[in-house]
């Protein structure tokens, strides 16, 4: 079995173990040929809270962790330097 992946932004890691990754993607509007986006958001798992708002993830697919966390963090793409 193939399991799904998905490219995208870290958005928030205020959880324990969880990140909120937005994932856009688009699709055309044939009527006008233009292209919409849309963006959605996935909570996945990140066991050594490593990831920063801003990283660039890839998200994987796997069992039910908890009632909405469906992913887990296979990899991160780019860290955000951050300047706090």
């Amino acid at each position: 079995m193939i399991k799904k992946e998905r490219v995208g932004t870290v958005v928030s890691n205020k959880m324990q173990k969880t990140i909120v990754v937005a994932v856009e993607n688009s699709y055309k509007i044939p009527l006008y040929s233009k292209f919409k986006l849309y963006t959605k958001r996935y909570l996945a798992h990140d066991e050594f809270n490593e990831c920063n708002i801003g990283d660039q993830v890839i998200v994987e697919e796997t069992r039910p962790l908890s009632r909405r966390k469906r992913w887990v963090l296979k990899k991160i793409l780019n860290k955000e330097s951050s300047s706090n």
